[in-house]
């Protein structure tokens, strides 16, 4: 079973159209119309095995620096492949070579993006996708989604590596106001040593 990234075509929008019509409850994904998503098919990576569209993804310029990564989706019965992990790559990639500083996303489940080297923002720090479209939605202020950012510097690339995604991304909370005292004291310890 070997997996083709390319470049979305006119001609995939009903495809594409049809797998995230598929999966909207699934995947938390927003509905996209077929001539929105014909449209825009150019700005999507596919992801296709023997013929068939099994996942895809859009970069969606948000401004001249920004792109998110948009309608991100893999077939139910494919997941568990890392198509999604080569879909953000894949998009990652064409955004660093189309000059974009920042790839950000909006998701319900963030963790899949932060094994990749995205971070959790604020939605502040995302204004572009404020004004194109949180603004216009009915969740406005209500949003159940976590923005998350991800800088396109050169060299820089998601970690694709299992080895190197850590076991545990957030801390566990403290468990007493002793433990916040710790840090504290090895500070002053660390103050009376001569330099």
């Amino acid at each position: 079973m070997s997996i083709e990234l390319r470049p979305g075509t006119a001609g995939d929008g009903a495809a594409i159209h049809a797998l995230i019509a598929a999966n909207l409850t699934a995947g938390h994904l927003l509905p996209r119309s077929l001539e929105d998503i014909e449209a825009h098919a150019q700005r999507f990576t596919v992801a296709v095995d023997a013929g068939k569209i099994i996942g895809c993804a859009e970069l969606a310029p948000l401004s001249d620096i920004v792109a998110e990564v948009r309608s991100l989706v893999v077939d139910e019965a494919r997941r568990g492949q890392r198509t999604g992990v080569a879909l953000v790559t894949a998009l990652a990639d064409r955004g660093r070579a189309l000059g974009y500083v920042t790839l950000c996303a909006f998701t319900h489940q963030p963790s899949h993006f932060m094994r990749l080297g995205f971070s959790i923002v604020p939605h502040v720090w995302v204004p572009e996708k404020i004004a194109h479209d949180c603004v216009a939605c009915s969740q406005f202020r209500q949003c159940g989604q976590y923005a998350v950012s991800l800088a396109l510097r050169a060299g820089a690339a998601p970690r694709l590596s299992e080895r190197s995604v850590p076991t545990r991304l957030v801390a566990m909370p403290r468990a007493s106001v002793e433990r916040l005292r710790l840090p504290l004291t090895l500070l002053e310890d660390a103050e009376s040593v001569p330099a």
